[in-house]
């Protein structure tokens, strides 16, 4: 387990054969075909390692369930295990696209439309997928040798490999897909160049080829050889390898929320002043920044200093950043009230902020001292998916469409405990008299964000009701109760 406490994102992705097509698996029957142009829900498939062959993958639908081939070459999508039949070999090709040749048969996995089989004895163009990773595309991205982390260094002008945490904005890396290739785009919209340059246009300098090698990832230039970090400060840029090896590997992973709080003195929540938490300084640093771990199942959150350390609940109500590990005292409920948030910790009483700044847990209930706000800043460029697929501007109208399989980049400004969304085009958000969401305003709209689960988040409008993508895959600004359509990661 790396510094930061995340473990690498599953690998999920679409598989594209030679006409364009997306590889499906439908709910019906089981069956699998290559009919789909986009990368919706029934087009991703995680791909799994054998425990004991690290060579040997399987192919897991949207359903659970795994992709096989039998010795006649019939494909299926029934298997509800690892069956010996739903073992594959991936056979890179030098384009990046991949082979999948079946462990037990030796054949190769390909065709069109309803006609696909595992019947090849040598691989043509029909035998050829491309790989469309599906994960979100904004993640931390880790060097295995090195076991740090990239992030954009502004005075050096460069990707540098050298963090211990990914901390602040910095190391926020968006991965965007064309035609096969990805570019690595940093928190200011500049692309990375094989020389390690960062340009303000994406081209054939800054489009690679993924490749997978062990769960991990290589990226491969136009040039043949991979980004790889180089000196004493990590810079990114293309080696002279061209086979990957330990170097040349990079795990993604999930970029946890980071959050600024002010308490009601306005003063910002810190460790400045030693290992108790207190609100007392009037600038936002590495030292007044947390993030936010939030728990898969009880949704509580965890809040993890620059330094390492977690808040932790100790003796008399006092909140210090002593923790190395989590336990329950190191876990807060947060409540979202609109503008503000208000913290519980495991004594069941509030985090309110003394006549000092100390923080302490000693409140039964919400008055203005136990209120804080709390500002997101890693994601000045917001990305959001939904059940159905990402948000996107609607081809011929205002509305934004909320099941798209591409995404725009919308600007998140904060305004006192609000948020101000704002698309390429400088015009913002806003909620018009039918409830639909339009991204044509000439003034901003206020919406708050509320950080509910681990990795996915809700918005509200003003007057409090949820964001949600409807039946039809339109984003409305009426939903009164929180469901799953109106939670978006992000």
């Amino acid at each position: 387990m790396p510094a930061n406490g995340n473990r690498p994102l599953k690998l999920q992705f679409g598989l594209i054969n030679h006409e364009g097509r997306y590889l499906t698996a439908e709910a019906f029957g089981f069956k699998v075909n290559a009919s789909a142009p986009s990368l919706k829900k029934k087009q991703i498939w995680t791909l799994e390692q054998d425990s004991q062959d690290s060579q040997v993958v399987y192919l897991r639908s949207h359903l659970g369930r795994y992709l096989a081939s039998d010795k006649d070459g019939k494909v299926t999508c029934e298997a509800d295990g690892h069956n010996s039949d739903c073992r594959f070999l991936i056979v890179p090709q030098s384009d990046g696209r991949w082979a999948l040749q079946s462990e037990q048969h030796l054949r190769f996995f390909g065709g069109s439309q309803d006609y696909l089989s595992c019947f090849a004895q040598v691989i043509t163009d029909a035998e050829l997928w491309a790989v469309h990773l599906a994960l979100h595309p904004q993640a931390n991205l880790l060097s295995v040798a090195r076991k740090r982390y990239a992030h954009l260094s502004m005075e050096d002008g460069e990707i540098a490999v050298d963090l211990n945490i990914p901390w602040g904005v910095g190391a926020l890396l968006t991965l965007t897909y064309l035609d096969g290739k990805y570019a690595l785009k940093t928190c200011d919209s500049r692309f990375l160049g094989s020389d390690g340059k960062l340009l303000t246009e994406s081209g054939r300098a800054t489009a690679y080829t993924l490749e997978l090698k062990c769960g991990k990832l290589a990226f491969k230039d136009c040039e043949g050889k991979y980004l790889s970090p180089m000196g004493p400060t990590g810079t990114l840029r293309s080696g002279r390898c061209s086979k990957p090896g330990k170097d040349e590997l990079f795990d993604l992973e999930e970029s946890h929320p980071q959050v600024v709080l002010t308490a009601a003195n306005g003063r910002y929540v810190s460790i400045r002043q030693g290992v108790s938490l207190a609100a007392n300084q009037e600038d936002e640093t590495d030292m007044e920044t947390f993030q936010m771990e939030i728990d898969k199942e009880t949704r509580k959150s965890a809040f993890r200093t620059s330094q390492g350390n977690y808040w932790a609940l100790v003796s008399h109500g006092g909140i210090q950043s002593t923790a190395t590990e989590l336990s329950a005292n190191t876990m807060f409920a947060v409540e979202w009230l609109g503008h503000k948030v208000a913290l519980k910790a495991n004594n069941g009483k509030y985090i309110c902020t003394k006549k000092n700044g100390q923080l302490v847990a000693v409140c039964d209930s919400i008055g203005e001292d136990e209120q804080f706000t709390l500002k997101l800043i890693n994601r000045p460029m917001l990305i959001l998916r939904g059940e159905n697929g990402f948000i996107c501007h609607h081809k011929n109208s205002n509305t934004l469409d909320a099941s798209r399989s591409v995404y725009d980049n919308f600007s998140l400004q904060f305004s006192n405990g609000a948020y101000h969304i704002q698309g390429v085009d400088g015009r913002f958000w806003y909620v018009n008299s039918a409830g639909l969401v339009c991204s044509d305003g000439e003034a901003p709209e206020d919406f708050t964000l509320e950080l509910l689960e681990h990795g996915r988040l809700a918005i509200r409008t003003k007057n409090g009701k949820y964001l949600r993508g409807d039946q039809g895959g339109t984003l409305k600004g009426d939903g009164l109760s929180l469901s799953s359509s109106a939670l978006w990661e992000y």
